[in-house]
């Protein structure tokens, strides 16, 4: 697990400190959902909400385009406060530790102390910060806190100091985030590769040609990981050996979003404006869901149902075992915000500038 403490209190297994739940950026849920969820609160950024959401503590921090970080009580909605990063924050944060981790656009890297929002330390790269940081084990100390830049390097970072441990550099933008499982570091970029590297030093293992520019985040389950690409396909690539298990392709749409991975099933959605279902064994197709507009959104498996947003304006719930819809919520505007599942409630943001909580009244 990550950290055991945040600003708002201790963790707890069900909550969602990072991006798609947990390191290795499976978009899990330990948590179930209501049949029925109802609009709990909303809360006005000052401009679109590209970043996710991470919860912990009682507490949701989220970035906005309006330059901030926002720190919400999770029950009720209220600001608890808020940190100017100097511009668009579209990275989801990472929660560990007593600090909030986050990049920005102009590619400054913050730690900030979760409890008052007050900055820890800092560091420039020289490129656009898209993804969320991960962690890694540390020897003796807290975990490392790992993420990637528009610089083409991945920068594994002292949490105490920010000082970079290691630094890993590759062919062009690193656009996602990277998974960590199993002693290994593993993530995609624009040079079309997937990198495998030691978390323990940054050293490579392997690189897999995965035959063009990747922008999702892979996620890690077992020896295989799972990611998408511009040009159309969506891939299973067996780590151990070094190659590609399957490719699934379907229309001529790239897939951005991360996918949900469960033990019969992998979800993801794609500029096609379709979510797909596919085995995890050989990629066949068990079932597709439209919708009217791309989905950036990147889909979470909670319970027997899956959550998504779609540039149509709408929040989806559907069924995981055959893809019939269950519920939705119209927002109005594109929802690319990937949900976060804590407490049987749904945390989402949203073109308009809002971000939403969605569960059951009390």
């Amino acid at each position: 697990m990550l950290a055991l403490c945040c600003g708002g209190g201790p963790l707890r297994a069900a909550d969602w400190p990072i991006f798609r739940g947990d390191p290795a950026l499976t978009g899990v849920a330990s948590d179930s959902l209501p049949d029925s969820p109802e609009m709990l609160w909303s809360f006005k950024t000052g401009a679109p909400v590209r970043s996710s959401a991470v919860i912990g503590g009682g507490r949701v921090y989220i970035g906005s385009n309006d330059g901030r970080i926002h720190a919400l009580d999770l029950a009720s909605g209220r600001e608890v406060w808020t940190f100017d990063a100097g511009a668009p924050v579209q990275a989801p944060p990472l929660l560990s530790g007593n600090a909030v981790y986050a990049g920005t656009v102009d590619g400054i890297f913050y730690s900030i102390d979760a409890s008052n929002g007050q900055m820890i330390w800092k560091y420039t790269t020289e490129g656009k910060i898209l993804g969320s940081a991960n962690t890694v084990p540390s020897p003796g100390g807290p975990p490392r806190i790992l993420v990637g830049s528009y610089d083409f390097k991945l920068y594994c970072f002292d949490a105490a100091s920010g000082k970079p441990v290691w630094t890993y550099e590759t062919g062009n933008f690193i656009n996602g985030s990277c998974a960590v499982g199993g002693g290994r570091v593993i993530f995609g970029g624009c040079d079309a590769l997937l990198h495998i590297l030691s978390a323990t030093n940054g050293a490579p293992l392997k690189q897999i040609d995965a035959g063009a520019p990747i922008a999702a985040s892979a996620a890690l389950a077992g020896n295989f990981a799972y990611f998408g690409h511009y040009e159309n396909e969506f891939l299973c690539v067996d780590i151990n050996e070094g190659k590609v298990a399957w490719r699934y392709h379907d229309l001529e749409f790239p897939f951005m979003a991360s996918a949900a991975v469960t033990g019969d099933r992998v979800v993801f959605g794609g500029f096609d404006k379709t979510l797909h279902c596919v085995e995890p064994v050989g990629g066949r197709s068990l079932w597709k869901f439209p919708t009217r507009g791309k989905i950036e959104s990147s889909p979470v498996v909670a319970g027997g149902k899956v959550v998504f947003g779609s540039d149509d304006g709408t929040v989806y719930i559907i069924s995981l075992n055959d893809g019939k819809q269950l519920w939705s919520y119209q927002i109005g505007q594109a929802v690319a915000s990937s949900p976060a599942v804590a407490d049987q409630k749904i945390v989402i943001g949203s073109d308009d500038g809002s971000v939403y909580c969605f569960g059951r009244k009390s």
